[in-house]
């Protein structure tokens, strides 16, 4: 048994190339490092790698993360700059005994250091964007934030090992050296090879005042399917946030068991892309249900073209 599913419409084609991968008898952590890579590498995603949204400065900060299901090994970068792939950097540090999370320029110098590509991460289109944005913020007074999707993949290899990633540029004019959920273990990203993987993206601020993947993982450890999982934990901390906090910012998690059983929650409109040894890849949106429950669609053509 295998399977892969990832975060957002824009992870589709990565979808499609870890799920060649995993079906050719393939490691579950290249199945993560390829899809995410391809999302990190196409300049018109705007909120992960190339051509994703800068800080309020100008500067494209990466922050991504690893993990390996099979021996709890975990890798992460934030504040990364210039930088192609910050996933590959993430991977890589996860093998490290020791500095296996780095910051800033520390993560910058590591991955240099390392031999990984240099590139200026900041394109022609995202630099239009951000320069409009603070435009209308000095003309309409609007929020300057905007933008905080992130790029986050689970993958089930025919040896029932697991991975976890995740991949992004953050909020959309954020503060420099903002940090939100995605590189947070046990927040953004969760994965046990004995259990099951799960990932968060939206808003980080929100997502840290939890720690929804795990929680995931740990229901899923319980007995729960992956849906059950994801309802249960992500509709819960969305009441326990607006009871107590008065609000609760965009979220959205995607989870994957040792079986290739798969599940979704959301506060909001989300759409993923998710294959199976049973199931060609397909893309999907979800959207809040009644009774703490979600209701899954397969988008539709029209959908695709607008």
């Amino acid at each position: 048994m295998w399977g892969t599913i990832a975060t957002w419409r824009m992870a589709h084609d990565g979808v499609i190339a870890a799920k060649d991968i995993l079906a050719g008898n393939g490691d579950c952590k290249d199945a993560v490092e390829t899809a995410i890579r391809k999302v990190e590498d196409y300049p018109y995603y705007k909120s992960v790698g190339f051509g994703g949204l800068p800080n309020e400065r100008g500067i494209v900060e990466l922050d991504a993360a690893f993990m390996d299901g099979d021996t709890f090994q975990i890798g992460a970068v934030a504040g990364i700059t210039d930088i192609a792939n910050p996933i590959a950097v993430a991977r890589k540090l996860s093998l490290d005994t020791f500095n296996s999370f780095r910051v800033g320029q520390g993560a910058t110098e590591y991955a240099v250091l390392e031999g990984f590509e240099r590139k200026n991460m900041l394109t022609p289109r995202a630099k239009k964007i951000w320069e409009k944005r603070l435009a209308e913020i000095a003309d309409k007074k609007l929020n300057p934030y905007d933008g905080h999707d992130t790029v986050c993949a689970v993958a089930l290899d025919q040896k029932q090992s697991m991975a976890v990633g995740t991949s992004s540029s953050g909020l959309f004019m954020k503060k420099s050296g903002r940090v939100g959920d995605s590189p947070l273990s046990g927040s953004g990203f969760y994965a046990d090879s004995a259990i099951g993987g799960a990932a968060a993206t939206g808003l980080g601020e929100d997502l840290m005042k939890g720690c929804l993947s795990y929680e995931i993982v740990r229901l899923m450890g319980d007995g729960h399917t992956p849906q059950a999982a994801c309802d249960r934990a992500v509709y819960g901390f969305d009441q326990q946030l607006r009871n107590r906090l008065g609000k609760a910012g965009a979220f959205s998690l995607i989870a994957m068991n040792n079986q290739g059983a798969w599940g979704v929650a959301t506060n909001v409109e989300f759409t993923f892309s998710v294959a199976t040894e049973r199931q060609a890849p397909s893309i999907f949106m979800a959207t809040p249900g009644p009774n703490q429950t979600t209701v899954i669609e397969p988008i539709t053509q029209e959908w695709l073209d607008a």
